[in-house]
């Protein structure tokens, strides 16, 4: 008896399509079943957001053939809450990828992806679940290097899965840096400082456009920054506990005088 293939949920953030997702649902489809639930617009930089207050389209299309494809109006979480309870109707894929995108999701910029954040949601619905992202943001970017990776790291979370609670953000230096292997990481210490250009409309009113620098803040060797700039492949654990646990005895140590 042939075994069941896995079923495989596919989903980005730079909208249903951008080339990287185009990419991710060929490797899928050679080692399982695959649905395609992506936003019909690109949606970068939308962190965990859902929509709420207006309504939400949800539209099958036919757009690589022999492909089960929906374009959604929301969000990169709204197309993964949507995917299951409505294309799944509760019933559960084998894993959830995200991707790929178009450009990298490393250290903090964990918090605002909606890449990653897609695959954050496929965790909290206790699917195995794994964000993909490449240094290169252009709409061109060659992702061949990418393919190998992808499958393998998706096959190992298919045959070992995850601890519950936990995600895998999987990142890929620029093409022209020759691939060393995988490295498992920590996500680097980092921030973006903020730039607002003041600008003026065309009825004189005041707008900002924001603008900004990365800084990495961490010298370590065991992050994804170092990894990725030393040509690996990073793949660091993540979790959507935010719980700083290692405070939590400190703070039970201060006396909150309340009157």
């Amino acid at each position: 008896m042939a075994k069941k293939k896995p079923l495989i949920l596919v989903v980005n953030d730079d909208g249903i399509t951008a080339p990287g997702i185009k990419v991710l649902l060929e490797e899928m489809q050679k080692i399982g079943d695959v649905v395609v639930v992506a936003p019909d617009s690109p949606q970068s930089g939308m962190g965990h957001a859902i929509t709420i207050g207006k309504p939400l389209r949800l539209d099958k299309i036919d757009l690589y053939e022999g492909v089960e494809m929906y374009k959604c109006s929301g969000t990169p979480v709204d197309c993964v809450k949507l995917a299951v309870n409505k294309i799944f109707k509760g019933k559960k894929p084998d894993l959830c990828v995200s991707g790929i995108n178009h450009g990298l999701n490393y250290s903090i910029n964990v918090l605002y992806s909606g890449t990653m954040s897609a695959a954050v949601e496929g965790a909290i619905e206790d699917i195995p679940s794994i964000g993909f992202s490449l240094d290169d943001f252009s709409h061109h970017a060659d992702f061949s290097h990418c393919r190998p990776y992808i499958r393998a790291i998706a096959q190992q979370v298919l045959d070992n899965g995850l601890q519950k609670a936990t995600l895998l953000n999987v990142n890929f230096p620029h093409i022209s840096k020759e691939l060393k292997g995988i490295k498992i990481c920590r996500q680097a210490t980092a921030k973006w400082f903020e730039e607002f250009d003041e600008r003026l409309d065309p009825y004189n009113r005041e707008y900002f456009w924001m603008t900004g620098k990365f800084q990495l803040l961490d010298k370590g060797e065991d992050t994804d920054a170092h990894a990725l700039s030393n040509g690996y492949v990073s793949i660091v654990p993540t979790q959507f506990d935010m719980t700083a646990h290692h405070t939590i005895t400190e703070l039970n140590s201060w006396s909150f005088d309340i009157k």
